[in-house]
């Protein structure tokens, strides 16, 4: 099962036997009031900043939200979207729960983007859907319905079943669909994590779709939160997750590790040039 993802002249490909993609999440307003200035001033040289640094840290694909208040998301979202594909060659994500403002992302976008994304909420089904399909592009699927999200794996993988069903009944492939079984803070609820963990492992047996995750989620109002999020994101890796929503610059060692070790590293190629380059960093000049 393997999705493909591109830019306008690069392909990324997340499969169960490939290598761990990482979603770079860092052009995101939420939690972040220079970025929400800067997108309320109509400023995108941070976002011009930040897709060059994740690009160096290691992300295989950017998602793109401003949904910020006060923000008119359906004109900024495509002009981010322009700046991103002009600062790097890496396929995006656009990602907007608003519908009109992916149409209008999609019709600037140059490749086959990842849609974030489509709910088991009707609405967001007769919605999403027909872009998803209209555009070519693959879609991340959040395990939430018109009840909101649920609090048990049985339901959150029934949820994944209707999406998949639906999408497929769209003419939308199988291949080209993301599952994310939505990761919750542990430290509001310390059996949440199991819960998603179950939800990954049953997905991935009984759709065979590739998954992803927004893992720094689980850390959330928790100290030494890169500890957690670390742990998390390899125990994930080894329940199914193909693709990781999260700070690249933070986590790639351990997604190398992790991906090393479930061997989806041949030769330890990946984690050795890896630690290869970081060491050239660290020398001093002269």
């Amino acid at each position: 099962m393997e999705t493909r993802v591109s830019s306008a002249t690069s392909e990324v490909i997340i499969g169960h036997d490939q290598p761990t993609v990482l979603i770079g999440e860092r052009i995101n307003p939420a939690g972040k009031k220079k970025l929400t200035e800067a997108l309320n001033a109509g400023n995108l040289e941070i976002i011009h900043r930040e897709a060059l640094a994740q690009a160096q840290a290691g992300a295989d694909i950017l998602d793109i939200n401003v949904g910020t208040f006060g923000v008119d998301e359906v004109t900024l979202l495509p002009q981010a979207v322009q700046e991103v594909m002009d600062a790097v060659d890496l396929p995006l994500c656009l990602d907007s729960a608003n519908p009109e403002v992916l149409a209008a992302a999609l019709k600037v976008y140059k490749g086959k983007p990842l849609i974030n994304s489509v709910t088991g909420e009707e609405h967001s089904l007769a919605k999403v859907l027909p872009l998803v399909k209209e555009y070519g592009a693959a879609v991340i699927g959040l395990v939430q319905d018109d009840e909101g999200i649920p609090s048990d794996s049985e339901r959150r993988v029934a949820i994944a079943h209707k999406i998949v069903e639906r999408a497929e009944a769209a003419g939308i492939s199988r291949q080209d669909i993301i599952i994310d079984c939505l990761a919750s803070a542990v430290g509001a609820d310390t059996g949440s994590g199991l819960v998603v963990i179950e939800t990954i492992r049953r997905v991935k047996a009984e759709l065979g779709v590739n998954l992803t995750l927004g893992a720094s989620n689980v850390s959330f109002g928790l100290p030494d939160r890169n500890l957690l999020n670390n742990a998390f994101v390899a125990i994930v890796i080894a329940a199914g997750v193909t693709c990781l929503i999260v700070d690249a610059a933070k986590v790639r060692p351990a997604v190398l590790a992790a991906d090393l070790i479930l061997g989806h590293d041949k030769y330890a190629r990946r984690y050795i040039e890896t630690y290869r380059q970081r060491q050239r960093l660290q020398q001093p000049e002269g």
